[in-house]
């Protein structure tokens, strides 16, 4: 059966165990199945399902034990896992549930199919809660637009909002697309809430990324669990607009104090003083921080742009986020001195999953992250990037200025060509311009290399000339 299809079969099997739980109870429930079941291996979990098959109404004591057999042989997993199955839970459902995912493989490879189980329900758990899940889940796509974009080869990764992790397990698997070792990063991460900490935690272990999340929940802004760190690489997606939070107006804020009443900038601020020399970051926010002059936003935002911080930004499309309506934006950090910075426009891009929810698919992955990669080689060459009208613009600090730093891409990447001889879509002229760009470099570094050994002929020629006969 095809991925997609035993995904769907397998969560409409679950859901219908549920009774009358909700679903935030019901994740936890499930989803630490899951992770027992993957930790277990298929000897153990067999035996487990015969078990509670045969004595349902032992069902909780023998999950239990099973638990903490686990818990024995694991230390670094002791205290992940919840009292798996709670009150009120009907037991008669158990050993259905249990028998559903005895039918998944246990393999021993980070990609299994029970890591992609687990992310699949978190998705659609994040679906099944609405608001609420907006604590635990970034909707993937978006998730995967910001590691093509930052292209965490290496190094150390950090999100000091984890949620359940979902920015840790997609920066690893881009590492294994790209034949790295899955020893090549580390990862480090922070979540204020229990139960989406221990989401976190499962979350890590079952695709088998190693990486510290602290020794307890804990809010970043209050009690930071790595005080120390600087990052190779930020993904983050922080509460937007977030209105209470454990201001310190005492702190050292390099670009000015942000306000009380939210706490956009506050992150901002922290992730970029958590960036290591040369490190890069990417964070998603309320499209709101682009523009806002409130409680010395505007300032904020002009003195992280004069000091060379910003990157890129870029507008995402609406509906990408099923918890919150609020339209949101990427803000690309990089310490360095003061550039252009990449504006793109991405709000007519996606596709609607249905009628209230759009993902951003292959082709507009790939025309976002091939616009900025691009953009930086050209800005590391010296050379020109060719804007895409209506699409994205390398902006001077001059022009900003003129806006009040504003960032909102609208503002600078004008209406799209009108007109076009030729028909060719927006997409198709950013990935053949940023090919032809990538050639550009790739014959200078030829040419290059060609006049460099010219000239060292030349020299070796000139220096035995010079030598007595």
């Amino acid at each position: 059966m095809p991925a997609a299809a035993l995904h769907a079969t397998l969560w409409k099997a679950a859901d219908r165990l549920r009774g009358s739980m909700d679903a935030a109870q019901y994740k936890d429930y499930v989803l630490s199945l899951v992770f027992l079941r993957r930790m277990c291996g298929d000897t153990r979990w067999t035996a487990l399902a015969n078990e509670v098959a045969s004595a349902p109404d032992q069902g909780a004591a023998l999950i239990a034990a099973a638990t903490d057999e686990l818990a024995a042989a694991r230390p670094d997993l002791a205290g992940v896992l919840p009292p798996i199955v709670a009150a009120g839970v009907d037991l008669s459902r158990l050993a259905g549930l249990i028998s559903l995912i005895a039918e998944l493989p246990a393999a021993g490879d980070p990609r299994d199919l029970l890591g992609e189980v687990y992310e699949y329900f978190l998705g659609q758990f994040a679906r099944a809660e609405g608001k609420r899940a907006g604590e635990f889940y970034t909707p993937a796509s978006v998730v995967t637009l910001l590691v093509e974009m930052l292209q965490p080869f290496s190094g150390r990764v950090y999100d000091p909002c984890c949620g359940s992790g979902g920015m840790f397990v997609q920066a690893e698997k881009f590492v294994l697309a790209h034949h790295g070792q899955p020893d090549a990063i580390s990862v480090f991460g922070q979540e204020s809430n229990e139960r989406t900490w221990r989401l976190a935690r499962m979350n890590l272990a079952i695709h088998q990324v190693a990486g510290s999340l602290g020794e307890r929940p804990a809010d970043t802004f209050a009690a930071d669990q790595h005080p120390d760190l600087a990052a190779d690489f930020i993904l983050a997606n922080p509460p937007f607009n977030m209105s209470s939070w454990a201001r310190d107006a005492s702190r050292d804020w390099a670009y000015g104090v942000p306000p009380a009443g939210n706490a956009n900038f506050a992150w901002l601020e922290l992730i970029a003083g958590k960036l290591a020399p040369g490190g890069r970051a990417g964070v998603v926010l309320a499209n709101g921080s682009l523009s806002s002059r409130q409680s010395g936003e505007g300032e904020i935002r002009a003195a992280m742009v004069e000091a060379g911080i910003v990157s890129c930004v870029v507008a995402l499309p609406p509906q990408l986020f099923r918890t919150t309506p609020i339209p949101a934006c990427l803000w690309l950090l990089e310490a360095g001195a003061p550039r252009e910075i990449l504006v793109i426009d991405a709000r007519q891009r996606g596709t609607m999953a249905d009628r209230t929810e759009r993902f951003l698919g292959a082709a507009d992955i790939a025309a976002i992250a091939g616009a900025y990669q691009a953009w930086r080689q050209a800005s590391q060459a010296g050379a020109a990037f060719p804007d895409v009208p209506g699409f994205c613009k390398s902006v001077s600090l001059p022009e900003i200025r003129q806006h009040d730093h504003v960032l909102t891409p609208g503002r600078y990447v004008g209406a799209p060509e009108r007109g076009n001889p030729d028909g060719e879509p927006v997409a198709d002229r950013v990935e053949r311009l940023t090919k032809e760009l990538v050639a550009c470099f790739e014959e200078s570094a030829r040419l290059e290399q060609a006049v460099r050994r010219q000239i060292e002929i030349a020299r070796n020629y000139s220096e035995s000339a010079a030598l007595p006969s």
